[in-house]
């Protein structure tokens, strides 16, 4: 009987162990469970799916350059260089031109015309020429935009202006030599070039001021086409006649890049550099007075009197007139007393004789 009482015990107790094993598996596979599932206040938990996080846009470039009104992610400060650039047959094609602001062409003697390139926003250390001579009214064209100015000689007149005005100019006969070179591919004297990395080492040697107040142009917002284009004249293909009639410039204008491509002689007018051709968003033509002033053929261009204008812009033509109020100031395109605006991008001015008459300069297609 006791022994009978002692086994009793003895299963009571193994059930009773048997029974709290159990119940621990029990408890602690709910715990397991439990661990797998969400919790509401977890939001990065499996159990619940997360999109990914939407990019922050982006702020746009806060500055403008001044010339081109095209957007830029720095202030450009720097002062303008106004370039005088070859463009004899033999000089071309030339090198720089597409990293140029403002371009302007304008007739040099013998029916020749020169390039006045201004650089302002560009930064590179591409070469750019081949470099050649100032004439005085070359000098007031540079010095429109408070531009240093880079050439190689000058005419009697144009040493005499920039000598005895002590003119801000880098000239690689008289006091810049260093700040240029000759390459070997060309012949002199259509093989001089310089870089604006040197140029600004040159100003900066003379001490020349490297900030000035640059003049301000007006710009259209960014794919508006302003009113007075709107209402224009189509113009799409533009051919243009300075003096030498085996010397023509013509533009054609591409609606998809809203550009308008130069061509000489209808040969694409490219940078040898980069072998892309020159575009620009706006194209000016000027009609002012041009008089021979010696056998050789030099001339005295007037920069200061206004007269006839054509803007091109969007492939479309606007009349109008240019005016300069003061010597200090830029050429501004001018309708019914108003500024006209560009569009952003780059600027070719082109200067023609009113002789025999401004009309005659230009055919548009």
């Amino acid at each position: 009987m006791l022994r009978m009482m002692e086994k009793n015990q003895t299963n009571r107790k193994l059930g009773s162990l048997l029974l709290l094993i159990i119940m621990m598996i029990l408890v602690s596979a709910c715990g397991g469970d439990k661990g797998l599932q969400a919790d509401p206040n977890n939001k990065g938990d499996i159990g619940e799916i997360i999109d990914p996080a939407e990019p922050e846009p982006q702020p746009e470039p806060g500055f403008k350059a001044p010339f081109t009104g095209l957007k830029l992610e720095e202030k450009a400060e720097a002062r303008p260089i106004a370039v005088m650039v070859n463009n004899y047959k033999a000089a071309r094609p030339q090198s720089g031109l597409t990293h140029a602001d403002i371009v302007w062409e304008v007739l040099a003697e013998g029916g020749i015309t020169r390039l006045v390139a201004i650089f302002q926003s560009y930064e590179g250390t591409d070469k750019i020429g081949p470099i050649r001579s100032i004439r005085p009214y070359l000098i007031e064209m540079g010095e429109m935009y408070q531009a240093v100015l880079v050439h190689a000689g000058a005419s009697n007149d144009g040493y005499a202006i920039l000598q005895q005005q002590r003119k801000q100019h880098l000239d690689e006969i008289s006091n810049a030599g260093p700040f240029f070179w000759r390459e070997k591919f060309r012949k002199p004297p259509h093989n001089l070039y310089s870089s604006l990395e040197k140029m600004r080492e040159g100003a900066q040697q003379k001490k020349y001021p490297d900030q000035v107040l640059i003049p301000a142009m007006p710009f259209a917002a960014e794919g508006e086409v302003p009113p007075a284009t709107a209402a224009g004249v189509k113009a799409e293909e533009i051919d243009l006649y300075f003096s030498l009639k085996n010397y023509h410039v013509s533009y054609t204008y591409d609606a998809d890049k809203h550009l308008y491509s130069r061509f000489i002689n209808k040969e694409p007018h490219i940078d040898l550099d980069n072998e892309q051709q020159l575009t620009a968003s706006n194209l000016v033509v000027l009609g002012t007075r041009h008089k021979t002033l010696d056998d050789v053929g030099r001339l005295s261009v007037d920069l200061t009197s206004g007269g006839p204008a054509m803007l091109f812009q969007e492939g479309k033509m606007v009349e109008c007139e240019w005016v300069r109020s003061t010597k200090d100031d830029i050429i501004r395109i001018m309708k019914d007393g108003q500024e006209l605006p560009f569009v952003p991008g780059k600027t070719y001015y082109h200067l023609v004789p009113l002789t025999p008459s401004f009309e005659e300069h230009v055919t548009i297609g």
